[in-house]
């Protein structure tokens, strides 16, 4: 394994222009990064604003960070807990009725170690009905996560990490 920093080149994986990252990041430092509770319906309509799709009974706690929310789609009822940073150069799916509780990271991209250039390699996260992700968890690049799983604080989660069914024995 050699790869050469000096050799990275920036890929463009956000699919939107400066002014819209810019605008972006000034409204996620406002109103998402910070420790004030503004209301989740605020925070819904300024993701929907930003190309996000959001549903009903969405929830959204304090100092939450949000990468790109044009690549974010988020079912009814879904509870995003303190703390979260959803980095999602690529795009992330979540259905209904899911907790991401507090501290949880979910990651869509990575880089290629194995060459030479460390290029940017992303995948989608799909998150299934009725999930809960524990608190301090990572979610990694690729990963769906099926219904009715329930994952302990402290996960490191990938497709192959088995979960606790709910209403299984």
């Amino acid at each position: 394994m050699k790869f050469r920093l000096s050799s990275f080149k920036k890929s463009e994986h956000n699919n939107s222009n400066l002014f819209l990252r810019i605008a972006w990041y000034i409204f996620s430092i406002s109103f998402f990064e910070n420790k004030i509770p503004f209301p989740s319906f605020i925070k819904r309509t300024i993701l929907i604003i930003f190309g996000g799709r959001i549903g009903k009974g969405f929830v959204i706690k304090p100092s939450v960070q949000i990468k790109y929310p044009w690549n974010l789609k988020i079912g009814d009822y879904v509870w995003i807990g303190e703390k979260v940073w959803i980095d999602n150069v690529d795009k992330v799916v979540i259905s209904n009725n899911v907790c991401i509780s507090q501290g949880v990271m979910i990651e869509t991209g990575n880089h290629n170690f194995k060459s030479k250039g460390f290029e940017l390699i992303t995948s989608p996260v799909y998150i299934e009905e009725n999930v809960w992700v524990g608190f301090k968890s990572t979610v990694l690049p690729g990963t769906t996560i099926r219904k009715n799983s329930v994952y302990k604080a402290a996960s490191v989660i990938d497709s192959k990490l088995n979960p606790y069914r709910c209403g299984e024995s």
